[in-house]
């Protein structure tokens, strides 16, 4: 019996599951967010508890890692998180190895993301493709002529860190104006957050924090837009804008046939959706098609990939 088991380690979030032969649906299942003061050690600790908890006493075959921050895949070590501290040149390859007594494959979340919706999600049609996840933070996967594209040193598609408001806010790269620092939830809230501090009016929501802590969250901010706040607004499409001014450089620079946008942020409704695929397209040339779709695997593309790493579809 081959039994895999998927991983992956989130900037908010830790899932763990377990899937038997070629089924398409998982044996068993966990997932927990990460705790406030979350680091590398509380991580890894509670994702040994999931691992442990849906393997049932099984041994697994094969291990597949989806990681949230810049990987290298070869030597099997986190490079680093931005947004966990600790993780600093972890092998955590080899940390899993020894903990299950399976080999185990790890990789960049984005990267896993756009193999698993290659495998198994909106990709299956397609020789090449762009897998953004936009949520914590803003990354890329590419599948390019049907094979995983990683760059020569494993950090391609961090279109996050693409500069389209060289007068924009800092990012905390060290650069301004960056995709990340204008569509992912964290900094939008932040913005958000900032501006009613400063005296800007947001009424909708002023009124979705009343009756909890008064802390601005990416939700809040989605909810708000759609229910009509202005600033909420402003905040919102200002990052599909800069999001979509991305694609469309992605688009005419690399050509791939399909983008394919996950993580949180794109749960924002039908509007932010719109400003991404009409400034992509105004972005780029009109000679240059593409197609812009959610990924059909949602939240779970990550440990899909990491299935398909595992069963070294990936390499």
């Amino acid at each position: 019996m081959t039994l895999i088991l998927a991983l992956d380690f989130g900037g908010t979030k830790l899932a763990a599951a377990v899937m038997e032969g070629d089924d398409r649906e998982w044996r068993q299942y966990a997932r927990r967010l990460s705790p406030p003061e979350a680091n590398a050690t509380t991580d890894i600790e509670i994702m040994v508890e999931l691992a442990t908890s849906v393997l049932g006493g099984a041994k697994p075959t094969a291990i597949g890692v989806s990681f949230g921050g810049p990987v290298d895949a070869i030597a099997g070590n986190v490079r680093l998180s931005h947004h966990v501290p600790g993780w600093e040149n972890i092998p955590l390859q080899q940390f899993l190895q020894e903990k299950f007594a399976a080999p185990v494959s790890i990789d960049n979340d984005a990267n896993i993301a756009a193999l698993g919706e290659w495998h198994y999600g909106a990709g299956q049609e397609y020789e090449s493709l762009f897998y953004i996840t936009i949520s914590t933070g803003v990354g890329g996967g590419w599948i390019i002529n049907g094979k995983p594209w990683r760059g020569a040193e494993g950090m391609a598609g961090e279109i996050g860190h693409m500069v389209v408001d060289p007068s924009g806010p800092l990012c905390l790269c060290g650069k301004r104006g960056c995709v990340e620092r204008l569509a992912s939830g964290p900094y939008m809230a932040q913005d958000v957050q900032e501006l009613l501090q400063t005296g800007r009016r947001g009424e909708v929501v002023a009124e979705l924090i009343r009756n909890h802590p008064p802390v601005v969250t990416g939700k809040i901010v989605s909810e708000a837009a759609e229910l009509g706040d202005r600033l909420a607004q402003e905040i919102l499409y200002r990052g599909a804008w800069g999001l979509g001014v991305g694609i469309g450089n992605v688009a005419n620079l690399i050509n791939p046939q399909l983008f394919v946008l996950g993580g949180s942020v794109t749960k924002a409704g039908k509007r932010w959706w719109e400003v991404v695929r009409q400034t992509a397209r105004d972005t780029a040339l009109p000679e240059v098609n593409f197609q812009i779709v959610p990924a059909a695997l949602a939240d779970d593309a990550p440990l899909w990939g990491a299935v398909a790493l595992a069963k070294n579809e990936g390499k």
